[in-house]
């Protein structure tokens, strides 16, 4: 079931009629919402929801068994069994099939059969939520939760399929009380929801049609022109199909009373690819910061133990999103402009060299007043509690508006700086919003403008630096959308050397890619004024907006089916 699609439309609505008609009951309505999140996600396949349910019972019974004995044993087993189900559906083919290849080049036979195993939507998604939870668990974050309250937070369905991917610490204390309709943030929701619709429907899927799946399915008949748009026109489509589904699922969790972390924070605006992957993919990075770049040993081994576990972290990240060699490679590209970034930065005396100042000079991080993207100017926040906070490209672990479900011990300080990922702080909790119509205009942005202000700052260097990282995230796009490495090496090859005409080059697509790019710039103040002038409107009128809205994407969507989104392939 797509997001912006009739049928989720009408789910959507019965759900939450039904969920703020049992919230006061929590016996009821965690049943009521378990349901139908499994519902949502047996729309794709009925048979894999018995995959969901096995992770939930396995992760939970390990769960509860760790908070018992504490035996390293038992989350080694959590681990290999989580990790087992994800290698089986997701990477036994490519696995199989390199080592066929591999032994065919010494003329060995193949030991594996070759299977065709479906792949689960969402399954790396939610497998990656499994495995941080029985892991917070045995690192005693967060005590074992019921078997209800685990169960809602793995299959809760907004997140299920592609995210934002939620911490139990994050999502579990919110299951505590029942959600007061009062403090819906509405406004906020609504800018939400409609902005992933226009980024969905009006952008990404137009590249997607017109420009990118022609030039990639077969670059050998298109010009250097139509190559070189379209590999532009990818970077824009993957931010607004990727961004959409999770401003979408933001969105749909406001509305049912729950918060969710950011996911992206104007990640082409990037100065470095550390900085990069501070804004893109904003609970990913964090992800694999603390379950494999910490564990490796972070930066504590020296140098060069510190560029490999940069390198391994990310080439796991590269696998994580799918099973080829290309995003292998990708991953592998990636670790390595983060291993050299950090290096020149060691050489300089910057960042990784020098510590406690930021990546302009400043000793400490500002942030907008009002939490996410206000207007209000710039405070100095106080020097955290823990000293790993205030170490420069550091961002902390979870999302500070959330709180775990029991008061547990402070962690361990630790000197640890991010390997280029990580979430920015989103601020103090926003006022309440009155449930369908007094909205405040400090609701936050639809895409929080999270990432520490600057001081002064040489605009030449900074401009250069986006400009240099950007179009090293675009040439990374080509192998991540490439089906294998010849197409990516054809696409590479005839970038410049493939001349005639571009016809597949209309000003339709050369709008779409500007509008995508100004929809990745806007700070976040535009989006706190443009959800205040909303707010300061009457009741009907905002209703009519709304509907005036969804006549015109529907419009522009006419007949056609709405495209899956990319990351469902995850």
């Amino acid at each position: 079931m797509v997001f912006p699609t009739i049928e989720f439309a009408a789910f959507l609505v019965i759900v939450m009629a039904v969920s703020w008609l049992l919230m006061p009951v929590p016996a009821l309505w965690k049943p009521f919402i378990l349901a139908a999140s499994y519902f949502f996600y047996s729309y794709a396949d009925a048979r894999f929801v018995l995959l969901i349910v096995s992770s939930t019972l396995i992760n939970q019974l390990a769960a509860v068994a760790i908070g018992r004995w504490r035996d390293r044993r038992i989350l080694i087993a959590a681990i290999v069994c989580d990790l087992g189900l994800l290698g089986w559906f997701k990477y036994y083919g490519f696995f199989a099939l390199s080592v066929d290849r591999a032994l065919q080049d010494v003329g060995l036979p193949a030991p594996l059969p070759l299977l065709q195993v479906a792949l689960p939507i969402g399954i790396s998604f939610f497998t990656f939520q499994a495995l941080s939870y029985v892991i917070d668990v045995w690192r005693g974050d967060i005590r074992p939760v019921s078997l209800i309250d685990f169960a809602v937070y793995e299959a809760f369905f907004p997140h299920l399929v592609a995210g934002p991917i939620v911490r139990a610490s994050e999502f579990t204390p919110q299951l505590a009380t029942p959600r007061d309709p009062s403090q819906v943030q509405v406004t906020r929701a609504i800018f939400l929801i409609g902005g992933g619709l226009v980024k969905k429907v009006v952008l990404a899927d137009l590249l997607a049609t017109r420009i990118v799946d022609p030039v990639f399915d077969a670059p050998g008949q298109h010009s250097s022109g139509e190559i070189a748009v379209a590999v532009y026109g990818y970077a824009v489509q993957i931010y607004c199909d990727f961004s959409a589904y999770s401003d979408i699922a933001i969105g749909v969790a406001l509305l049912l009373g729950f918060r969710f972390p950011d996911n992206f924070d104007r990640p082409y605006a990037a100065v470095s690819l550390q900085d990069f992957w501070r804004r893109w993919h904003m609970t990913l990075s964090r992800w694999l910061r603390d379950y494999v770049y910490l564990p490796l040993g972070g930066n504590r081994r020296g140098r060069r133990r510190t560029y490999l576990n940069l390198m391994i972290t990310m080439v796991l990240g590269g696998l994580w999103h799918g099973a080829a060699w290309t995003f292998v490679i990708w991953g592998a590209l990636h670790g390595g402009v983060l291993a050299g970034e950090r290096a020149w930065r060691a050489h300089r005396g910057g960042p990784g060299g020098r510590p406690g100042r930021g990546p302009t000079g400043t000793t400490g991080p500002r942030h907008r007043a009002g939490g996410t993207g206000g207007a209000g100017g710039t405070v100095v926040l106080p020097r955290p509690k823990h000293p790993e906070l205030a170490d420069p490209g550091f961002a902390p672990s979870h999302n500070p508006g959330f709180a775990p479900s029991h008061p547990l011990p402070a962690p361990t300080p630790s000197r640890e700086e991010l390997p280029g990922t990580g979430m920015a702080p989103t601020g103090p909790r926003e006022p309440g919003l009155a449930a369908g119509a007094a909205v405040l205009a400090t609701a936050a942005p639809p895409i929080a403008a999270t990432t520490p202000m600057r001081g002064p700052t040489n605009l030449p260097r900074v401009w250069l630096g986006r400009i240099l990282v950007f179009h090293f995230v675009c040439a990374a796009w080509v192998l991540f959308r490439s089906p294998d490495l010849g197409t990516a090496a054809e696409i590479f090859g005839r970038l410049f050397t493939a001349g005639g005409p571009s016809p597949l080059v209309t000003t339709t697509v050369l709008v779409a890619i500007a509008a995508g790019l100004g929809a990745a710039a806007v700070p976040g103040w535009w989006w706190v004024r443009a959800q205040g002038l909303f707010a300061a409107r009457r009741l009907g009128t905002q209703i009519i907006l709304v509907v005036t809205f969804l006549l015109v994407i529907y419009a522009f969507v006419g007949q056609q089916d709405v495209a899956p989104f990319i990351y469902f392939r995850f």
